[in-house]
């Protein structure tokens, strides 16, 4: 009997593979290869905000200029990607405006994304707020490329009649320019999912679907995991992945394109 599936991706780690710095506001240390989920996931009141913003944007803007003053002149729009207890854009907003970060912190952030990694696929740029402290601790960038065998992976589901989505707390500008290139359509593509987000994505698409699986690497993706009727767990991006992920997924594989094995064996 013919079965309707869904595969659901996260971006970051399991389609792209990333690097990632993060500038130290208390020391102006530039970090490599942060993991912010991880951060944001040890304190209740933490956010990671991203800024719906293309990088050649930010880095024309003024170094002295402040981040809020950017935000409110150009309307950029940021979402939360993930975060702990109660956190909304207002509370991010108005932390950023008491703590004033300077848009020179984006443009050093970037610039070392953009440095390390010469064919990048996309840049973006987010930092940490924490609600409690009242402090934006750090200031981050990501930029990635697509890993050599996702678009394979994604053509070979297609070629298959399995629906493909992406569910993923990066931005929607970044995502956009992924799902083109991977061919998802845009209607498929859920921006800004934090942790329950991708989990109530995952419930929806299983009152269409016969089975759904949820494909993913990061602490924020567990709860989609536990939803789905397959979790599968990528450490192709090679970082170290928590406990609590490894048991809450189903499959765990090295290589994107080897989901098409899990769906095969459905």
């Amino acid at each position: 009997m013919y079965k309707r599936i869904a595969v659901v991706f996260d971006s970051a780690g399991t389609l792209l593979h990333m690097y990632r710095v993060a500038k130290e506001s208390s020391t102006g240390n530039i970090l490599e290869n942060i993991e912010s989920t991880a951060i944001v996931a040890q304190k209740n009141g933490c956010g990671l905000v991203v800024l719906n913003a293309e990088s050649d944007i930010l880095l024309r803007s003024r170094r002295d200029m402040p981040l809020f003053e950017f935000i409110k002149k150009y309307r950029i729009s940021i979402g939360i990607s993930c975060s702990k207890g109660i956190f909304t854009p207002e509370i991010a907003c108005d932390i950023i405006k008491g703590t004033s970060p300077k848009m020179g912190d984006i443009h050093d952030v970037l610039e070392a994304v953009a440095s390390h990694c010469p064919n990048i696929f996309y840049l973006a740029a987010g930092l940490i707020v924490d609600s409690q402290a009242k402090t934006v601790p750090y200031i981050l960038s990501t930029g990635g490329h697509v890993f050599n065998t996702t678009l394979q992976a994604v053509q070979t589901l297609h070629s298959m009649k399995v629906d493909t989505y992406i569910a993923s707390g990066d931005g929607l500008f970044a995502l956009m320019q992924l799902a083109e290139f991977i061919d998802i359509p845009p209607e498929r593509v859920f921006a800004y999912s934090n942790t329950l987000m991708k989990e109530k994505v995952v419930l929806e698409l299983k009152q269409k679907y016969d089975l759904v699986l949820m494909v993913g690497d990061g602490i924020n993706d567990i709860l989609a995991f536990r939803a789905a009727d397959v979790g599968v767990m990528t450490t192709q991006q090679g970082d170290k992945r928590p406990k609590e992920l490894r048991e809450a997924a189903d499959v765990i594989i090295d290589d994107i394109i080897k989901v098409v094995d899990v769906v095969k064996s459905l």
